[in-house]
Formats: structure tokens, C-alpha cells, sequence
């Protein structure tokens, strides 16, 4: 989430006024994120999240998010609905752009998040695989290998090495590795594929809401758990926290077991989740706008997953793999 357009209180109010929510009382900037702008818009009548959609959608992939988090709110997994306008529409155009407007969640981002707060995110997140298998649209992932070589490309090996000058060499060596030993033969789903602490709403040890599901698509499902492993299971300093993988393991396995070959793919899912976010940071990095209200983010973080699971294989995923026989 992030602004990248400015709207003014006149704009807000003619938008909403195609919506049976009230009137506008305030609207506030969302700064988290970097893909869409988004603001906290209240209303005499309820608290909603206005989206406008930015940068890597292409809006005939808009009725799948918004009709994925119609379907599962309708099943049960903890996501907010879409607010259609008054002429049924999931979406309305406003200079050109498409903005949608979301069911507002309670709920905190959780930091640091505890064994217990990681168990029920696994248990949400194998909740929603099973949940989105009647889904009836969908959609391939426009954040695979594919992209994350054209970013590279379009960030080059000089503007990478500005980031880190270890940086080319690395990408270099292991997407040759990822797309050399990619699983695809694993069960697939509908994922989230960007299940990061900030689009997780948390009250204490439950889970309250799963949100910003703009990466949504058809992929392995098994890919979904290790992109929220490289999201949750590592500190802020980068060392790896054990506790917190293994319970997050026990928390999807307790609704979701994993098969043996979903098991022995996650090292390199591991590390295909790290390379997805260094490919999307290190082009952000080079390419957000000055004035943009967003906080840019690291690539090298996870470069140094990436590493941590290039070097630890299985011992990376606590809690995954049964122990061995006497």
C-alpha cells in the first residue's frame, strides 16, 4: 500500500457517493507498500480501504482479486469483502485508473510476531487454499521467473550493483539454479503469494484479516507457504527464527498436510520466494519516484534468505520434515 496519486476531498466525496456507505467524514494516505495507492476513508456510516490501482495490474485481472475475496469472505476465510457501488460494480474508473472499495478489517500488523501468532497464520493460510479450490476464475502469476528476468533486465548489472556490488552475481547464479530445479509438477491452488506481517490483521493470536491480495493467482500451492516462511520467519537484524518456522509449519500441516515431494521442494521454493521480493525491491529501489509516500525496501534482505536457504536445505523448515528412523 502506498500514494501515488493525490485525490482531493471533492473527488473523494463525488466517489463515494456511488456507494450506499454514508458520507464521507475523513480520508487519510496509506504509506506501507508499493504497488497501489490507498487510503482509510471514513464515513457516517462504517471504516473502508479505497484502492487505487497503480503499477503491475492489468485491469482485466481485476475482477479476479475482487471476486477471490467476495468468494472466500462468502467461505469463511477471514478476508474483507468488496463494496460494490449501487450499480453492482466491484470497481469504478477515476481518471483513468481503476479504484475499488474495500470491507475495512480490525486488527493490528503484528512486527515481531510470536510461535503462537505464526501457527495461526499457517492455519489461516492452508484454510484459504482449501477454501479457493471451488474458485472458478484464474489467473497465471504475473510475478513469476518470467518477471523477475525482465526486472533484473531493466535494473541491469551496474544499477544492481549499485544496491550491493555482490549483487549481478548472485542473481545471476541462482535464477539459473530456481529455474533449473523448479517443482512444477506440485499441487497447485489459488495463493496469495505476497502473505507478508503487514497483510496479515491480527487480535492477539487470532487472525482477523488476510488483505491486499493483488498478487493473487493460480501457482503451487506449496510456493505460497515458503513466500510466507521468507516473510515471517526472520527478524528484523535477518537471523532466522526457528521457533517461529516451525510453528508456522505446524499451524498450515494442522489443516493442510504437506506431500513428501511438497517437502523435499521446499529448500528451493525457499529460495525462489527470496529471489521473487529481491527481483520487485531492488526495481523499486532504482526506480520509485522521490516525492512517491512510500518507504522503499531492501533487496539485500532477502538476499540473505535467499542464502540462508541456499545453505541450510531442509534444516531451513523445522517442523516440515518427519524425524529420521532409529
Amino acid at each position: 500500500m502506498a500514494v501515488y496519486t493525490h485525490l482531493s476531498a471533492d473527488d473523494f466525496a463525488r466517489l463515494i457517493g456511488h456507494y450506499d456507505v454514508g458520507e464521507v467524514i475523513s480520508s487519510k494516505g496509506i504509506a506501507e507498500g508499493v504497488s497501489n495507492s490507498n487510503w482509510l476513508i471514513d464515513t457516517t456510516e462504517a471504516r473502508f480501504i479505497l484502492t487505487m490501482y497503480e503499477t503491475r495490474l492489468d485491469l482485466k485481472d481485476l475482477p479476479f482479486f475482487l471476486g477471490l475475496l467476495d468468494h472466500l469472505a462468502a467461505k469463511g476465510s477471514p478476508v474483507p469483502r468488496t463494496i460494490h457501488d449501487r450499480d453492482g460494480a466491484a470497481f469504478r474508473m477515476v481518471d483513468g485508473k481503476a479504484v475499488a472499495l474495500i470491507e475495512f478489517l480490525s486488527g493490528v500488523s503484528i512486527d515481531t510476531p510470536t510461535p503462537a501468532q505464526a501457527a495461526a497464520v499457517g492455519e489461516a493460510l492452508a484454510g484459504l487454499h482449501i477454501d479457493a479450490a471451488d474458485f472458478p476464475q484464474s489467473r497465471a502469476n504475473s510475478m513469476g521467473l518470467p518477471a523477475w528476468r525482465e526486472l533484473f533486465a531493466e535494473c541491469g548489472d551496474a544499477g544492481l550493483a549499485s544496491i550491493d556490488p555482490a549483487l549481478p552475481a548472485l542473481v545471476a547464479e541462482k535464477i539459473a539454479f530456481i529455474s533449473d530445479h523448479w517443482p512444477a509438477h506440485l499441487p497447485q491452488s489459488v495463493i496469495h503469494a505476497d502473505l507478508f506481517p503487514d497483510n496479515v490483521l491480527m487480535l492477539g493470536n487470532e487472525v482477523r484479516g488476510l488483505i491486499d491480495f493483488y498478487f493473487a493467482c493460480n501457482d503451487l500451492t506449496a510456493y505460497d507457504l515458503a513466500v510466507t516462511h521468507a516473510a515471517w520467519c526472520f527478524s528484523a537484524d535477518g537471523s532466522f527464527r526457528s521457533d517461529v518456522a516451525e510453528a508456522l509449519m505446524a499451524g498450515y500441516q494442522s489443516r493442510r498436510p504437506l506431500s513428501g515431494e511438497e517437502r523435499e521442494a521446499l529448500p528451493v521454493l525457499g529460495q525462489a520466494a527470496a529471489m521473487r521480493f529481491i527481483a520487485t525491491r531492488a526495481y523499486d529501489w532504482l526506480n520509485t519516484p522521490a516525492d512517491a509516500l512510500v518507504t522503499r525496501k531492501d533487496p539485500m534482505d532477502f538476499a540473505r534468505r535467499l542464502q540462508f536457504y541456499a545453505q541450510n536445505g531442509a534444516k531451513a523448515f523445522p517442523g516440515a520434515f518427519p524425524p529420521a528412523s532409529a
